[in-house]
């Protein structure tokens, strides 16, 4: 994969690829897993949510810590038995994605303007990519407070 070289932004500031700064190891899942092995695996691996994949590998929702929080509902309010529940039941497909293709500051204006705490990143065909969070704009914005360029008197 070909590494975008930093562009000039309105700023006049160079902003890198948000490839440089997403995370691509990614835990995910199907929307057939079970859903107590889905909080498992999330407890387990210290995450608060995972993108859902169909068989063709494209995003069709994701599952993080607030839609699990439904389950005790159902099983408290509903008397609905968990263990009959998979992903697909509690996913949402409200998510934002952005291209592999932009920059950490179209990122964070996305965050700035939205309620999403993380973005999917993929490429042009859809296909993911990985993914990117306001902690990994975070880390961004260290990495321009040690470059030259970056003027700490203004």
């Amino acid at each position: 994969m070909s590494k975008r070289a930093p562009v000039e932004t309105i700023t006049g500031l160079p902003a890198d690829s948000v490839s440089k700064y997403m995370a691509t190891d990614l835990i995910t899942f199907k929307p057939e897993t079970d859903i107590m092995e889905a909080i498992e695996t999330l407890l387990e691996k210290r995450i608060t949510g995972a993108p859902v994949l169909n068989d063709k590998r494209e995003v069709v929702g994701m599952i993080d810590d607030k839609d699990c929080l439904h389950i005790l509902v159902d099983s408290v309010y509903h008397n609905q038995p968990v263990h009959k529940h998979t992903v697909g039941d509690y996913m949402t497909d409200v998510l934002k994605k952005i291209t592999d293709e932009a920059d950490i500051v179209d990122a964070a204006n996305i965050f700035l303007s939205t309620k999403y705490k993380r973005l999917i990143v993929t490429d042009k065909s859809g296909k993911l990519k990985g993914q990117i969070s306001r902690r990994d704009i975070l880390r961004a914005i260290k990495d321009l407070d040690g470059s030259t360029w970056f003027d700490k008197s203004r």
